[in-house]
């Protein structure tokens, strides 16, 4: 059941993503410690930065060694 709810989180992410990128076709560009990115669809980079926080919090686990799974199980 929670493999089931691990799959089904992300696909919701791709689902409201891709509804956003539809709704607001819009050029914008990101601003980030006095740098800015070039204009870009509001969608693409939502789904950058969406994939950006998943590649954090994964390093972050790895480096902290830490399981959430394994840690549920043995309570």
């Amino acid at each position: 059941m929670v493999r089931l709810l691990f799959a089904i989180i992300p696909a919701l992410w791709v689902v409201a993503i891709a509804i956003i990128a539809v709704q607001n076709a819009t050029s914008v560009s990101f601003r980030f410690l006095n740098l800015q990115s070039i204009e870009l669809p509001f969608g693409v980079l939502l789904a950058f930065c969406v994939a950006w926080g998943m590649v954090v919090a994964a390093l972050v686990l790895m480096l902290l060694g830490g399981n959430p799974l394994r840690q549920s199980a043995r309570r």
